[in-house]
């Protein structure tokens, strides 16, 4: 169940250019933080996703991304009723809503019920004055320390090092929170779950924080020099 420790308050946002920005409480216009990724993604990278799209095909590949979208969004609104009711209920029997409230149960019985003793909130809206904002999955304790959480599906298991960005979205977050509220958070978690249910758990330290602050920054940086 979610203690309210913070005033959390909505953002509200808009499209500019095709691009997710957010209204600030102060009149201005700041990108969100995966526009901020998208933008600065590295050439390597997108060529990657170009090669791949030509091998699975234009077609198949936006049926892939779609569904994957789908469920990942179905995935988020079953573990947003756990984190706000304290239950995420029954999924009655669409498959596809089945699937996804599985992938969640494993998310909480693997993650969140065994680690994280505070729930602050959940779709918690952060911004970074003049630079950036963003809605974060949740926020709360983690193994005692303060931290931001964020869930993720996959349609099959990850690597550490292809998940950069999920690393970068996690201090991203972090860093506004700490702006706006006063707070001290230097942990991320990212929990997830494949498609048939195969649960990782990946985790930014307090020492490696400072490391992904500056590569953020860096981010930021390019974003409004490009």
């Amino acid at each position: 169940m979610l203690i309210n420790k913070f005033n959390y308050t909505t953002i509200n946002r808009e499209t500019v250019d095709g691009k997710r920005h957010y209204c600030l409480p102060d009149g201005s216009k700041v990108p969100s933080v995966t526009t901020i990724l998208d933008r600065t993604k590295p050439e390597e990278k997108r060529q990657a996703l170009a090669n791949w799209k030509r091998r699975v095909g234009e077609v198949q590949a936006q049926q892939i991304t779609t569904e994957a979208a789908s469920r990942g969004t179905r995935m988020h609104k079953w573990l947003e009723t756990y984190v706000k009711d304290g239950d995420m209920g029954v999924p009655g029997t669409n498959p596809f809503s089945k699937q996804s409230h599985s992938m969640a149960n494993v998310i909480i019985f693997e993650g969140l019920g065994k680690n994280v003793s505070e729930f602050w909130g959940v779709e918690v809206p952060v911004y970074y004055s003049g630079l950036y904002a963003g809605t974060t999955d949740c926020i709360g304790v983690w193994k005692g320390r303060p931290a931001i959480i964020d869930f993720k599906q996959t349609n099959k298991p990850k690597k550490r090092e292809w998940i950069e960005d999920y690393f970068l979205q996690l201090t991203a977050y972090a860093l506004a929170h700490n702006e706006m509220h006063g707070t001290d958070i230097k942990t991320g978690i990212i929990l997830m779950c494949s498609a048939d249910n195969q649960y990782q758990e990946f985790e930014i330290t307090e020492q490696e924080f400072d490391h992904w602050s500056n590569e953020w920054l860096k981010r930021v940086e390019l974003y409004y020099l490009s």
